[in-house]
Order: structure tokens, then sequence, then C-alpha cells
């Protein structure tokens, strides 16, 4: 497993991750009993503390991307042999 496969699976990991964290913790407008302004959305979050959603998606990822390393590096997970072309 090479740096530039490791790398590019941590890419699209991290997006997955991103997508699965992001509506944790989230209150709209209407939930927060906060008056929205006109033309707002009463469903926008109120506070969407995205730095903090940032770094745990990064850390989860790179358990993630770890441990899947250290599965191809023990040889617990293989890639099945390609198929003979004829």
């Amino acid at each position: 497993m090479g740096l530039t496969w490791t790398i590019s699976i941590y890419f699209v990991t991290w997006w997955i991750v991103l997508f699965a964290i992001l509506p944790l913790g989230i209150r709209n407008q209407r939930e927060a009993g906060e008056n929205h302004p006109l033309g707002s959305d009463p469903g926008a979050p109120v506070k969407p503390q995205l730095l903090k959603k940032f770094i745990t998606t990064s850390w989860i990822t790179a358990i993630l991307v770890g441990l899947l390393w250290l599965g191809f590096f023990f040889d617990l997970i293989r890639f099945p042999a390609p198929l003979p072309l004829n």
C-alpha cells in the first residue's frame, strides 16, 4: 500500500466520515427558540461547530485508514488476484 494510495483512501474516507458527523449535535433556530430574521430558513443551524467537526473527522479517519493500512501490512486483507485476459 503506497503513499499515493493511502492519501487517496484517506481523502475519500474523510469525506464519507464528514457527512456522517455533520448532523451530530445540530440544533436549528426553531429548536433553539430563537427568532429567525425574515427570509432566514428556520431549519438553519444555530451553531454548526464546523472546526470541531473537521478535527473530529480527521482523527476518526486517521484511525480508520491506520487500521486498514495495518490490515494490508500484516496481510490480513488481500486484494483478489486479477483474472487473466484471454
